[in-house]
């Protein structure tokens, strides 16, 4: 199953059940942002959201929904995970995740122990956040497959990502890929956050935006 590697704030309201409203005030208020942000106002499709980014939110909103944690208490979480886990992309999607009176807590693979002790005669309700990945991979699958001919190619079109300079095939700007490389990001780190794309189509954006930057060595 071809699994799609970029999506817009649009596409992930509806396979989220987040508003837009409630993307952009978990983005404000430090709750999730989005792999890569445009910080140019008016520019269309400010925010690109990875695969990842999606399984996070999508664990994210069933434990604001049906678990009623509370947003306070994901913020926190949230902190809690990038101090303790910084070489993780994206800890929401990687780590198994609980409840535990409304509370999230966290379980790294490696050592099997919760992060949040549980306090005798109580239980924990765990996340299948894998579960949440397959499901999000099935839901996703009706994206069209890029073609062979488009990796490594840049385009751009009036009617789509707001004629910016994209990688064919998807919704990923070129943008986005020197947004990662700027940030220390390697090949291996960006294709993590974007399963979909190839080296080739990598080192396309990379080029491409030292052209328009003015960047080439001499």
């Amino acid at each position: 199953m071809t699994r799609i590697s970029a999506f817009t704030g649009q596409q992930v309201g509806r396979l989220t059940g987040l508003s837009q409203r409630m993307l952009r005030y978990w983005e404000q208020t430090g709750v999730y942002a989005a792999s890569y942000v445009d910080q140019r106002p008016r520019v269309p499709y400010r925010r690109i959201y990875s695969f990842r980014d999606l399984v996070s939110l999508r664990t994210l909103a069933l434990l604001r929904q049906e678990h009623r944690v509370k947003l306070d208490d994901l913020r926190r979480a949230g902190t809690f995970l990038r101090e303790t886990y910084p070489d993780l992309a994206d800890p929401w999607a990687e780590l198994r995740i609980g409840v535990l009176n409304g509370r999230v807590i966290f379980r790294n693979s490696e050592t099997g122990q919760w992060r949040t002790a549980a306090p005798s005669g109580q239980t924990v309700l765990p996340i299948d956040v894998e579960a949440i990945a397959r499901a999000t991979e099935q839901d996703t699958a009706a994206f069209t497959e890029r073609r062979p001919e488009e990796i490594g190619q840049i385009v751009r079109h009036r009617y789509v990502l707001g004629n910016a300079w994209h990688l064919a095939g998807t919704r990923i700007p070129t943008s986005a890929v020197w947004h990662f490389h700027e940030d220390g990001a390697d090949a291996a780190a960006i294709r993590r956050a974007y399963p979909d794309l190839t080296e080739s189509d990598i080192l396309a954006a990379i080029d491409h935006e030292r052209c328009l930057r003015g960047l080439i060595a001499a």
